[in-house]
C-alpha cells in the first residue's frame, strides 16, 4: 500500500529480488477495510486486509512496474516545482492577510523576500526540466506533439509529459478518470439528472487544466465548439467547461498515443 514516498525504496528493492507486485490504492484499501468491518488499525490488521484485499483483485490487474530512470528524475523535479508553487502561492496569501491587517513592516518585508527567493528558484526547476525533457527524444517529442494542440502552453505541456510518460493509461477515458474529470451522477428524492465531475485525484494537475481549457473554449474550434454547443442545450457555463476539461485532456492522450499532430475536426 502507497503511503506518500515512503513505499518506494521497498518496492524497488523486491522487483530487483523477483517479486511480483501490486500497489494498492491506499483510499481504496481503507474503503475495503471499513466494508469487512475491520476496527483496529494494527500492522498485523493491516497486513491481514490488505492480503484479503489483494486476493479479491482482478486476474487481469495491472502490476507494479519500475519508471525508466529518465521518468523518475522527472518526476523528482516535478515534485518539487509543484512543492515550491504551493509555497508561493500560501506566503502570496499571508501577504493578503497582512494588507488587510496592522502587521509590521518587517513581515512585509520578509513575505516579499521570501517570494522572490521561491519564484526564482521556480524558474530555475522549469528550465531544469524542460532541459531535461529536451535531453531525451521521447520526452521531446510528446511535449511537442501536446503543444501542437491549441490551448495546450508550456505549462500544460510539461505536466502531461511527465503524466503520460510515468502513467500507463490504455484509454482516454483512464485519464480523464484518472484527473476527476469524469461526470458524477447525483440523484435524490426530486433531484434528477444533476452531474458533477468526481474531482479525483491530483487537484494541481486539474487546476492547470482549467485554465488551458478557458483558453481552449476561446481559441480551439473544437472545444468551442462543443462549448457552445452545451450552451445551446441549456448546460451551465461550469458544467460546458468541465465538458472542455474532458475533451481536452482525451484529445491529448490521442495525439501522444497515435504519436500525431493535432489535427482540427470541426469544418
Amino acid at each position: 500500500e502507497a503511503t506518500g514516498v515512503y513505499h518506494e525504496a521497498l518496492v524497488y528493492y523486491l522487483h530487483e529480488q523477483g517479486f511480483t507486485i501490486f500497489m494498492a490504492n491506499p483510499g481504496k484499501a481503507k474503503k475495503y477495510a471499513e466494508s469487512i468491518g475491520l476496527t483496529h488499525k494494527t500492522d498485523k490488521s493491516d497486513a491481514a486486509m490488505l492480503s484479503y484485499y489483494g486476493e479479491e483483485q482482478p486476474q487481469d490487474i495491472r502490476l507494479w512496474q519500475p519508471e525508466a530512470p529518465e521518468v523518475r528524475e522527472l518526476k523528482s523535479l516535478m515534485r518539487r516545482l509543484s512543492a515550491l508553487e504551493k509555497d508561493r502561492q500560501r506566503e502570496h496569501n499571508r501577504l493578503e492577510s497582512c494588507e488587510i491587517s496592522d502587521t509590521s513592516d518587517r513581515v512585509r518585508q520578509s513575505l516579499h523576500e521570501m517570494i522572490t527567493v521561491i519564484e526564482v528558484e521556480i524558474e530555475k526547476l522549469k528550465q531544469n526540466i524542460d532541459e531535461h525533457i529536451n535531453r531525451h527524444p521521447p520526452l521531446k517529442k510528446n511535449r511537442k506533439l501536446l503543444e501542437s494542440i491549441k490551448g495546450i502552453g508550456e505549462v500544460m505541456s510539461r505536466e502531461l509529459t511527465y503524466l503520460f510518460a510515468a502513467k500507463r493509461f490504455k484509454t482516454a477515458k483512464q485519464v480523464a478518470a484518472y484527473m476527476g474529470l469524469i461526470p458524477k451522477m447525483k440523484e435524490s428524492g426530486k433531484i434528477k439528472g444533476y452531474t458533477a465531475l468526481s474531482k479525483t485525484g491530483p487537484a494541481h494537475l486539474r487546476a492547470k487544466l482549467y485554465m488551458a481549457a478557458v483558453t481552449a473554449k476561446q481559441h480551439n474550434p473544437d472545444i468551442r465548439r462543443q462549448y457552445e454547443r452545451l450552451l445551446a442545450a441549456g448546460k451551465t457555463k461550469m458544467s460546458a467547461l468541465g465538458a472542455a476539461m474532458r475533451k481536452l485532456v482525451q484529445v491529448c492522450f490521442g495525439v501522444v498515443k497515435n504519436q500525431s499532430e493535432f489535427q482540427v475536426q470541426t469544418a
